[in-house]
């Protein structure tokens, strides 16, 4: 089957940079782990199928297109029509289930530390956040809770480096990526980006097996984007 062309929306963004968005990075990755080639627009989240990016025109040989949106569903789409593998296929199902815990601690969890550490515009959405869970706590509680969680990833890439015998490594030690390394990369790399999160960006660079973690996946699969440092 030809693969399709797809067109994946980032929001505003200068081209072959990474953007301050988890799941556009997400998306990328995933795009780049299964060797399928891409265009990227800025577009805008009014106008995607669920008023958020990324989203993506996923256009078919012979003609049709449909327009996915959330990096999760587009990549289940991708995998679903046989245009890209299946990264947790050869998985144990033990291991599939530590693959969505830590996807579920990074993107339920960790995402929303991030935006009231100040990765994000949290003043606007205090009522949201509070209504969440996340705005229930005070500033240095969340910043605790964050770097608890970065800890605990610095330490599985740390096991997972020790196994390794290639430059990249992988989160679970795995000789591929999985589904939690796209998620991870996207995180690690909105980290070290973002500049409204000085205090997360700091702390991320404060463990160099992260940042060799992203730096390795960088050289392999983005080296025509710009480096973040």
């Amino acid at each position: 089957m030809a693969p399709p062309s797809i067109l994946v929306s980032r929001g505003p963004s200068e081209q072959s940079k990474y953007t301050w968005s988890p799941f556009v990075t997400k998306l990328e990755v995933r795009l780049r782990f299964g060797g399928l080639a891409y265009e990227t627009d800025d577009g805008a989240p009014p106008k995607g199928p669920r008023g958020k990016i990324p989203y993506a025109k996923i256009s078919k040989e012979h003609g049709s297109s449909e327009m996915v949106s959330d990096s999760t569903l587009i990549s289940q789409k991708l995998v679903d029509e046989s245009w890209a593998t299946d990264l947790n296929g050869k998985l144990t199902p033990a291991r599939a289930a530590q693959d969505l815990a830590l996807r579920a601690l990074l993107e339920d969890k960790l995402y929303f530390y991030l935006i009231v550490v100040g990765h994000m515009n949290y003043r606007t959405m205090r009522s949201t956040y509070y209504g969440q869970g996340t705005g229930r706590f005070t500033w240095q509680e969340i910043f605790k809770f964050e770097t608890q969680i970065w800890e605990s990833v610095n330490a599985l890439l740390m096991a997972s480096k020790s196994q390794s015998l290639d430059g990249i490594f992988y989160v679970l030690g795995t000789d591929q990526p999985t589904e939690a390394d796209t998620t991870l990369f996207g995180f690690v790399i909105s980290a070290l980006v973002c500049a409204s999160g000085p205090e997360t960006q700091k702390l991320v660079r404060s463990f160099p097996t992260i940042v060799e973690y992203a730096e390795e996946i960088h050289k392999r699969y983005f080296p025509d984007y710009e480096h973040w440092s």
